[in-house]
């Protein structure tokens, strides 16, 4: 893993730029602003991927693994992620022409230059966030520039370039590059401490929020509910402070949550009360509408045609997508990958799985969250599912540790028979398919690449009859 340095130059001017990890969500959406910029781009990345091909069909030149031949001579800037290592070859070979290396958070703050600035921070619901921010502006006739986590569904990618003054950001915490930016409205979803690797504490992780939330022009918005929101509230001098949620003295205050399908509420705000309903499920989507909402009013917009814009999201990639449906079992699959959003997507599914039951296949992310929250991953996963299969670590950037595997989580369940924890992707997709039964959801969570076992276990859905399945057993 390479840290960012924050202190290193940004280059005024870019003609060509190199892009290390080019196919990840966030680095991709930057390469097709660049592109759009008329900058030459190049880029690699470890596999092949839709990102990769959508990029070289607008002609970027794309290479599938890390090789120092894939530099380009005429590159003046490369642009890397935080995952690539300090060794990669490509890295060095830039190090070592004296060209530009930045970090993604520096490309995407040369792209935002100085227009007027919507960062979306927080643990969790910062794509579903920025992406009912971004959709109901241009469903109120903005065209607003982009940058998100995730592809909006009903855009199909995950960053776009507007005429308007407005550019909207899901602003990373996880390494303080969201201090980088110079914000003007600032949306704090959450503050569920995490990232505690590079923070130290979560008294530090809390005080860059308020520095985050401290520095932005025009106004803060941010959660009266969470407990770390409220916490950073604590310690906010601003003189704009827009609150949301739940909580009797909520500036938009959320009342009347229905879940039964698509979520239903009320939004109330300086006395007027309107009516919401979304396509997408969850009590938690209710609570990121509100905040997606007071962020519309603190742009001058009403709230009935706030509110009425926002009902027009449709989700994004991997938050509760439907991958198929075979032998009458739904096979979902959806990002969370920290024990509040397990559990937030878990209570989704619940509200319209209906007489089904939920099993869900976990892939726990990176060893040093693991190891910090196996107790918390099996205590959701023991509530919220009927059975969990667990599989290894997904270990990222990190290293791996010894003894923190998925079986960590798997034998901190209260009842065995809750869990089944398997290695082996085609064992682990064999089991859920003589386990699962018509009407139930298999949903794969995690934010490494659990989805790709999705095939597998359509495949082995499809070959299982009904007369095969059997009771979970641990």
């Amino acid at each position: 893993m390479i840290r960012p340095d924050l202190s290193l130059p940004i280059p005024e001017h870019i003609e060509a730029a190199h892009f290390i990890g080019i196919g990840g969500s966030g680095m991709s959406g930057l390469a097709r602003m660049f592109l759009d910029r008329g900058i030459r781009v190049s880029g690699s990345d470890r596999a092949d991927s839709a990102a990769l091909r959508d990029l070289a069909a607008r002609g970027a030149i794309v290479h599938v693994g890390h090789d120092a031949a894939n530099l380009p001579d005429d590159v003046d800037t490369v642009v890397h992620t935080g995952a690539i290592w300090p060794e990669n070859p490509e890295f060095l070979l830039a190090r070592q022409r004296g060209l530009h290396v930045i970090h993604r958070s520096q490309a995407l703050h040369w792209l935002i230059g100085g227009r007027r600035l919507v960062s979306v921070a927080g643990a969790h619901g910062k794509t579903t966030s920025t992406g009912m921010i971004v959709t109901a502006l241009r469903d109120l006739d903005a065209d607003p520039t982009f940058v998100n986590g995730g592809v909006i569904s009903q855009l199909g990618v995950s960053s776009g370039t507007g005429s308007d003054d407005v550019f909207v950001i899901e602003a990373d915490e996880s390494d303080g590059t969201f201090l980088l930016y110079d914000t003007s409205i600032a949306l704090i979803t959450n503050v569920d401490p995490d990232h505690l690797d590079h923070w130290g504490s979560r008294d530090a992780f809390y005080d860059a929020f308020a520095r985050f939330a401290d520095g932005a022009r025009e106004a803060v918005v941010i959660s009266s509910d969470d407990a770390g929101a409220r916490r950073v509230s604590s310690r906010l001098t601003h003189a704009n402070v827009v609150t949301f949620g739940e909580a009797a003295e909520a500036d938009v205050r959320v009342t009347e949550i229905r879940t039964d399908g698509a979520v239903a509420f009320s939004l109330t705000h300086d006395g007027q009360t309107v009516a919401a309903q979304l396509p997408v499920p969850g009590a938690h989507n209710a609570i990121n509408a509100a905040g997606a909402v007071a962020v519309l009013l603190t742009l001058g917009y009403g709230l009935e045609e706030a509110v009425r814009a926002v009902e027009g999201f449709a989700g994004t990639v991997r938050r509760f997508e439907l991958h198929g449906v075979e032998r009458g079992v739904s096979v979902y699959d959806d990002y969370a990958h920290h024990p509040t959003e397990v559990a937030a997507a878990l209570s989704a599914a619940r509200t319209v799985v209906g007489d089904g039951r939920i099993i869900a296949i976990q892939q726990p992310h990176t060893y040093s969250r693991t190891q910090e929250m196996y107790r918390e991953f099996a205590q959701v996963l023991e509530q919220h599912a009927d059975h969990t299969v667990m599989l290894d670590v997904y270990g990222a950037r990190e290293d791996p540790v010894p003894g923190v595997t998925g079986a960590l989580v798997s034998d901190a369940f209260a009842d065995p028979a809750n869990v089944h924890y398997v290695a082996d992707w085609q064992a682990a997709a064999d089991y859920t398919a003589t386990v699962a039964r018509p009407g139930d959801y298999v949903i794969t969570l995690g934010c490494g690449n659990v989805y790709l076992i999705i095939p597998q276990v359509l495949e082995a859905l499809g070959r299982t009859s009904a007369d095969d399945t059997a009771e979970p057993s641990a």
